[in-house]
């Protein structure tokens, strides 16, 4: 399996238009029949004018099929992608290989973390390995989402996505961890992989599927 995030920034001001038309167009017209969409957030702190959707599909190939498809869909050609494009500044788009695929939180509501960390060459699958395994000392404090290391355009770089019900919550989650002895031990241990970090916290759209 192969994940997608694509990352849309926008002209300032049209953020609010793109998402009318996500919510009555591109949605409804595109559903799960061109690749399965987890998540649609905005940025809340971070980078602004930003919209964030993941996606995934049974393979690379796959995925070129379907979005050629897609592409074939008027609706989807002549009624969103049309309307949509005046309204984009920048597209970047991550394929990512799941180390844990996404899982939506138990309970709905709440903000999500977005962390991306640009590894050293090399490190991204170490890293990852020794992440998986402090994961349940980890998730004492709050669940995962999901983690994932880049295929593509940044092979050096391991994503991963949490939720919290509130920014207190996610403050105090991360505070007691930090007083983990076994968190400490693992952060000692494997910071050295480990070159940029980048934090973005996420809020779900009306249409997103993870809410």
């Amino acid at each position: 399996m192969i994940y997608e995030l694509r990352t849309y920034s926008f002209h300032q001001g049209k953020m609010p238009t793109y998402l009318k038309l996500g919510a009555e167009i591109g949605r409804p017209v595109r559903g799960n029949d061109y690749g399965i969409c987890h998540g649609y957030w905005t940025a809340e702190f971070g980078t602004l004018n930003q919209v964030w959707h993941l996606w995934s599909y049974d393979s690379l190939d796959e995925r070129a099929r379907l979005r050629g498809e897609l592409a074939k869909n008027p609706r989807w050609t002549n009624e969103y992608v049309a309307a949509v494009r005046p309204l984009l500044a920048r597209q970047d788009i991550r394929l990512l290989n799941p180390v844990y695929g996404f899982t939506p939180p138990a309970q709905t509501g709440g903000v999500y973390e977005l962390r991306m960390y640009r590894t050293v060459v090399g490190g991204a699958a170490p890293w990852s390995k020794a992440f998986r395994a402090i994961m349940p000392v980890r998730e004492k404090y709050s669940k995962n989402v999901g983690i994932w290391t880049g295929e593509a355009p940044q092979p050096n770089e391991v994503i991963h996505m949490w939720n919290y019900a509130d920014v207190n919550a996610r403050f105090a989650a991360r505070g007691a961890c930090a007083k983990d002895p076994e968190w400490q031990a693992f952060l000692a241990a494997n910071g050295h992989y480990l070159a940029e970090m980048t934090s973005t916290l996420l809020l779900p759209t009306a249409y997103s599927p993870a809410q």
